[in-house]
């Protein structure tokens, strides 16, 4: 697990959180940090096993949405 700290943040054009009180959470602790950045709550409730498959397909299905489609890849040597 990696911790929230304010250089962490300085970097960071959008932020994702899970639900409502994570976002809050962050903007009690780090208001200044968070100037000038998007901050997105995909309100997915807190009750999910790590990596467990069905919090992975939310994640997925909110996340793609905010970030766009993939780039292709470049084709490989045996593909040109």
């Amino acid at each position: 697990m990696v911790r929230v700290t304010p250089e962490l943040l300085s970097w960071a054009d959008r932020i994702f959180v899970m639900d409502k009180s994570h976002r809050n959470r962050l903007s009690r602790k780090f208001r200044d940090s968070l100037r000038g950045k998007v901050v997105t709550c995909f309100d997915i409730p807190d009750e999910f096993d790590f990596m467990e498959p069905a919090l992975l397909q939310l994640l997925e299905q909110r996340l793609t949405p905010s970030l766009g489609k993939p780039e292709k890849a470049h084709p490989t040597a045996e593909e040109t």
